[in-house]
């Protein structure tokens, strides 16, 4: 197979960047390890963005939704229509496994196919990569770091480790279904970030007694049916069912330095790219959307992530129609 650019990743941001390439007149596929925007698949049943329509939209076409935000699955089924009315060419469930070349001769190896292309742009996001919280029993099937339905935990003892906007939302959302909810939270509150509607209302069910917190604290082990954590009192021991170990996520550094991407020691480990191109340390290999942030992962997003595409897709129609390395 062969083409002007490959964009990795078929998230928003990685299908803009395709729309924008194509929409520039050159030849652009598309390649993704798992589902058409993949990241969003795993977000809660019905969650609500946090942004209004308008300001996830992508390549200029209407998000129609019911509602003043959108849910989850209004945002999926947008995205799939606009990679068809746009004619991406999407290569899905194809894990890519290297990269070799330069500009103009680089060749992309897949668990299904090399490909030859002349540029690259990563659009990966952070989503598939979780902070571990490195303590034994993390690896028990009770565990999960990613929060998708609440009715499962009905009646349940359930411990949400975190303080920010996903932890905050399960936390409620798991509450309201009956199940026991415990919080275990680093610092001395929930996150002052956590949206203006949201935190209220966590923090009443916690003064109300309805949900448990211990501040500064910290699970240090997991069992089959407890946890053990370390209090500004002391050890404590609870019961426990289920584990929701809602702590973040990361790029894939691995995967970005396999493809000569250099990551600043900035104590964010934020990936070295051309803020006026995005071009990384690679030459001829681009970055985009939320990777861009390293572990400062709320720095970008879907509303001004998306914006990264037309950079992209200007530098390089300019240098690839005028032949100028890049």
């Amino acid at each position: 197979m062969k083409t002007d650019v490959v964009v990795i990743g078929a998230g928003p941001v990685g299908l803009s960047c395709a729309i924008e390439i194509q929409r520039s007149g050159l030849s652009c596929v598309t390649v993704d390890k798992g589902a058409l925007v993949n990241s969003l698949t795993g977000y809660p049943t019905n969650m609500e963005f946090f942004s209004t329509p308008d300001l996830i939209e992508i390549g200029g076409h209407p998000l129609v939704s019911s509602r003043y935000k959108p849910i989850r699955e209004e945002a999926i089924d947008y995205y799939r229509r606009v990679a068809e009315r746009e004619s991406l060419q999407l290569l899905l469930y194809e894990h890519v496994s290297g990269l070799e070349g330069a500009f103009g001769t680089y060749t992309i190896h897949t668990s299904k196919r090399s490909i030859s292309c002349k540029a690259v742009v990563i659009a990966t996001g952070f989503f598939d990569q979780p902070n571990m919280l490195d303590v034994p029993g993390e690896n028990l099937p009770k565990v999960s770091h990613y929060f998708r339905e609440a009715f499962t935990y009905t009646g349940r003892d359930i411990c949400i480790i975190g303080a920010k906007n996903s932890a905050a939302l399960a936390a409620l959302q798991c509450h309201r279904r009956g199940a026991r909810v415990t919080m275990v939270i680093r610092g001395p509150e929930v996150g002052p970030t956590v949206k203006y509607w949201i935190r209220p209302d966590l923090i009443n069910r916690i003064e109300e007694g309805s949900i448990d917190v211990y501040y500064r604290s910290s699970v240090t082990s997991i069992h089959e049916d407890r946890l053990e954590i370390e209090t500004p009192d002391g050890k404590l021991t609870i019961n426990n069912d289920v584990v929701l170990a809602l702590t973040g996520y990361h790029p894939d550094y691995s995967f970005l330095t396999s493809f000569g991407v250099a990551i600043a020691d900035d104590g964010v480990d934020t990936p070295l790219f051309d803020a006026a191109t995005h071009e990384t340390s690679r030459k001829g290999v681009f970055i985009a959307g939320t990777v861009c942030g390293g572990r400062h992962t709320s720095r970008w997003f879907i509303e001004n992530g998306r914006h990264h595409a037309a950079l992209i897709a200007s530098e390089l129609a300019d240098r690839l129609r005028a032949n100028v390395p890049v």
